[in-house]
C-alpha cells in the first residue's frame, strides 16, 4: 500500500533549503509530509502540508495506484479525490496503455527500483492490468523482477507471438541476474559438501579435514604439551569426476508457487551444470511433467511450466520414486505449499518409504523472500512426524540446507518455521 511505498523514499523537506531548523522540526516536518502523501485528497487530508511540484507529481503517481475518486492520467500531478485513507479506492489508470507508460515512466523517476517493482506488482494485482503485459511496448517498459516473471509465465498460453520473445528477453534478464548473484555460492557450498560426503580415514597430509580430525581426537589432548596427539585422521575423499549424488527437486506448479518455481528453475540449472550431481527437475499440478531435459537452460524450463490448476503431490511422489535407482544417495526435494488434491494417506506413505529407503527427503514450503507462506498445517505436521520437517526456504538459504541434506545432518530451518518442524531439524 502507499504506506509501504513512502517507507522506502527519501525525505525532500527542509533539509537543505537554507532556513535554519533543528533537527526535531526536519523529523516533524518529514513525518507530516509523508502523512499527506499517504492520505492525499488535497486540502481535505487535515495535514496543512503544502506540496513541493515534485511532491506533487509523487502524490499524483500514488493517487493514480492507490486511490482518489477521480480518474487522472498518472504523471498529472492533480490527482485529487476523497483522499488514499478514505473508503472509496477507485485508481487512475484505467486500461490505457500510453496511460500506464506514462504512469511507469513517472514512478521510476521520482520512487528508488526497489519501491518501482512493489507498485508494479500492485498494479497488476489491484488494477487488472494483466493483459497488458501482452503488449511488447509494455513489456520494455516495465522493471524485471521474480513477480513480474511469474505473471508472465501464468500469461504464457495466451500471449500472442509477437510479444513471446520480449517476455522471453524478459524473463532472460531476470534470470540471469539471479544465476550470476547465487551460481558461485551454491557451487562452492555443496562442492564442499559433496567432498566432506565422501571422507576418508587415511587421507594424505593435504587431505586432511583438520577441524574434525582434532575434534575426533580430544580426548587425546596433552596438556603438558598443549596439544592434541591424534589416533585417527579424518580427511575429504579425492576430486572425483563420477556422479555422487542424485537430486530430484519436485515443484508444484499452482498459481501461488510462482516465485518459487522461478527460483527452483534457476537453482536446478545451477546443480545441473555440476558434475558430481545427478539432477532432475519435476514439476506438476495434476499432471506431472519431466523437464529434465531442459535444465541446460532455466529460460526453457520456465517457459515449459504452466502455472495453475490443481495439485496432485501424490502423483508426482510416485513418479520421483520411480527414478530413484541409489536411495542412499539420493535428495528429493518438494517445493509445495502442501495443499494436496490427490490422496493424502498415500502421498504421506510415499515420503515414509523414500526415507526407509535411504532417501534424503525435504520439504520446502516455499523457495522465494517473500515471508511465511500459506500452506496445510496438518500436512506439514504429519510430515515432521515422519522426520521430514517442512519450513520456507529463503533462495540465500538453500545452498545450505542442499549441504546439510547432501552430508545427512539436521537441516538448518529458521527459528520463524519452528513450529512446523521436527525430525533432524536445527534451528538458525
Amino acid at each position: 500500500m502507499a504506506q509501504d511505498v513512502l517507507s522506502g523514499v527519501e525525505g525532500s523537506g527542509a533539509e537543505g533549503s537554507g532556513v535554519e531548523v533543528s533537527g526535531e522540526d526536519v523529523r516533524g516536518s518529514e513525518r507530516i509530509r509523508r502523512w499527506r502523501l499517504v492520505l492525499g485528497g488535497g486540502g481535505a487530508d487535515g495535514t496543512g502540508c503544502t506540496l513541493s511540484a515534485r511532491d506533487a507529481e509523487m502524490d499524483g503517481a500514488l493517487t493514480a495506484l492507490y486511490g482518489g475518486g477521480t480518474k487522472q492520467p498518472a504523471g498529472s500531478g492533480s490527482g485529487r479525490g476523497s483522499g488514499r485513507g478514505s473508503g472509496s479506492r477507485s485508481a487512475g489508470l484505467g486500461a490505457s496503455a500510453p496511460s500506464v507508460a506514462r504512469w511507469l515512466g513517472d514512478i521510476r523517476t521520482y520512487f528508488p527500483s526497489p519501491v518501482v517493482q512493489v507498485m508494479q506488482r500492485d498494479a497488476i494485482d489491484r488494477l487488472g492490468l494483466s493483459t497488458l503485459l501482452l503488449e511488447p511496448e509494455m513489456l520494455e517498459a516495465v522493471d524485471a523482477d521474480v513477480h513480474l516473471v511469474g505473471t508472465l509465465l501464468s500469461l504464457n498460453k495466451a500471449m500472442p507471438e509477437e510479444t513471446k520473445e520480449t517476455a522471453r528477453a524478459v524473463v532472460r534478464k531476470v534470470v540471469d541476474d539471479l544465476e550470476k548473484k547465487l551460481a558461485t555460492r551454491t557451487r562452492a557450498t555443496l562442492t564442499g559438501a559433496l567432498d566432506r560426503s565422501a571422507r576418508v580415514n587415511r587421507p594424505r597430509h593435504h587431505d586432511i579435514d583438520w577441524n574434525r580430525t582434532i575434534a575426533a581426537n580430544l580426548k587425546h589432548y596433552l596438556p603438558e604439551y598443549r596439544t592434541v596427539v591424534p589416533e585417527r585422521l579424518i580427511g575429504y575423499g579425492r576430486a572425483s569426476q563420477s556422479v555422487k549424488k542424485e537430486v530430484v527437486l519436485c515443484i508444484d506448479q499452482s498459481g501461488s508457487m510462482a516465485a518459487s518455481v522461478v527460483y527452483a528453475s534457476v537453482f536446478g540449472a545451477v546443480l545441473a551444470s555440476m558434475r558430481s550431481i545427478s539432477t532432475r527437475l519435476v514439476v506438476f499440478d495434476t499432471a506431472v511433467v519431466d523437464l529434465t531435459d531442459q535444465l541446460d537452460d532455466p529460460v526453457d524450463v520456465l517457459f515449459g511450466t504452466q502455472l495453475g490448476g490443481g495439485t496432485d503431490i501424490n502423483r508426482a511422489l510416485a513418479y520421483c520414486q520411480s527414478q530413484i535407482t541409489r536411495p542412499a544417495e539420493t535428495v528429493v526435494v518438494l517445493i509445495s505449499d502442501l495443499y494436496e488434491g490427490g490422496i493424502r494417506d498415500e502421498m504421506l506413505k510415499r515420503v515414509a518409504a523414500m526415507k526407509a529407503s535411504g532417501v534424503q527427503f525435504v520439504t520446502l514450503l516455499a523457495l522465494s523472500d517473500e515471508g511465511a507462506p500459506a500452506y496445510d498445517r496438518e500436512h506439514a505436521a504429519a510430515l515432521a512426524g515422519l522426520g521430514a520437517p517442512a519450513f520456507a526456504c529463503t533462495p540465500d538459504l538453500f545452498p545450505e540446507v542442499m549441504a546439510a541434506a547432501i552430508e545427512k545432518r539436521p537441516l538448518p530451518i529458521p527459528d520463524a518455521m519452528a513450529d512446523t518442524g521436527g525430525g533432524t531439524a536445527k534451528r538458525i
